[in-house]
């Protein structure tokens, strides 16, 4: 502690600094507690109302059906998507009939390509699943009475059945891509298949 020294009236007079009173800091960590409590049920309700964006594969079934109680697939219904480099996209219908080739046809994944291709050869199934959606809003079916008519809707024998085969160059994302195009495109009945010889002669030989 320091001393001061002051002089008055010729003598000498010791006054000392009075001692200043030490105040101890002291931060009130209430309101945090409550901020804290805040975020925790902002984050808590936040990750509730997110749901996972995710795709869904229907998988062919384990148990054996009998040959004769296997659907066949007419050529005139199906269409053969082959996925190759460069995210180009070769599609034709049918198959060989009388030597005849199908015409293969180049495209890509913009909405005037196989998206397009696509709602055109499935026009049928989109404009029953549009009047489904309606009656939804208008009847308030439940979601689970909606998939099953859905469902039924989307493997209706007069839809297409799409054939799905990659090249060695096709990428996963082109995968992905091309089953996305199933979804919106509302077809119910495609298989993912390995590609032949026939097809990539059909693309080799295709009129450019």
């Amino acid at each position: 502690m320091s001393e001061i020294n002051t002089d008055k009236g010729g003598g000498k007079k010791h006054s000392k600094k009075p001692k200043t009173k030490k105040v101890s800091t002291r931060i009130d960590l209430t309101p945090m507690v409550d901020l804290g409590f805040l975020l925790i049920t902002f984050f808590m309700l936040a990750t509730t109302l997110i749901k996972p964006q995710t795709m869904e594969i229907s998988m062919p079934s384990k148990d054996k059906v009998p040959e004769e109680e296997q659907s066949k697939i007419k050529a005139s219904k199906a269409i053969t998507i082959v996925l190759a480099k460069n995210d180009s996209i070769y599609y034709y219908f049918g198959t060989r009939e009388n030597d005849i080739d199908p015409e293969v046809v180049v495209s890509n994944y913009g909405p005037t390509g196989i998206r397009q291709v696509l709602l055109d050869r499935n026009s049928a199934v989109m404009a029953k699943v549009a009047q489904l959606r309606k009656e939804k809003d208008v009847k308030n079916l439940s979601d689970e009475s909606f998939s099953k008519q859905l469902s039924a809707i989307k493997a209706d024998d007069k839809a297409p059945i799409v054939v799905i085969k990659s090249t060695d160059d096709g990428t996963y994302k082109n995968m992905v891509d091309i089953l996305d195009e199933m979804n919106v495109c509302n077809i119910g009945r495609y298989a993912i298949v390995d590609i032949t010889d026939f097809d990539k002669e059909l693309i080799r030989n295709r009129k450019k």
